[in-house]
């Protein structure tokens, strides 16, 4: 189970109206070492500027490397952190986690990490089997 969902918000989707806050409390619970990650990159960004902060450090254990793999993996939660932090979240290779502004002033730095020719240049004999 990817997330711990609380008897209330449980209840909040059963009846079809979420509270995006609630869920984005739910996902910083259940996935901290995620919810760091994503915290800390932004956070990087916002001071040191440029068109994006990333992540090459892979994770310490698979359970942090599992909890990356559910959130970016899921639209519903990438999508709400990304609506949360104000920013685009691009991944690769399990560990490589990176946070590009909204303006468009990234664009053509976010097409090239997440193009086909990007992919193949940040592969790597380490992280064959992560």
């Amino acid at each position: 189970m990817s997330l711990d969902v609380s008897p209330a918000l449980l209840e909040q989707a059963e009846r079809g109206e979420v509270d995006e806050g609630e869920f984005v409390d739910c996902v910083k619970n259940s996935l901290p070492y995620a919810w760091e990650m994503v915290s800390n990159l932004v956070a990087r960004l916002q001071v040191d500027g440029g068109e994006f902060a990333d992540n090459q450090t892979p994770p310490p254990n698979e359970q942090a490397r599992g909890q990356l793999l559910r959130a970016l993996a899921s639209d519903a939660i990438r999508g709400a952190l990304e609506r949360h932090f104000g920013v685009r979240l691009a991944f690769q290779n399990c560990h490589r986690v990176a946070v590009f502004p909204l303006d468009a002033s990234a664009d053509d730095r976010l097409a090239r990490f997440t193009s086909i020719r990007g992919q193949l240049l940040n592969q790597s004999p380490e992280l064959r089997d992560c």
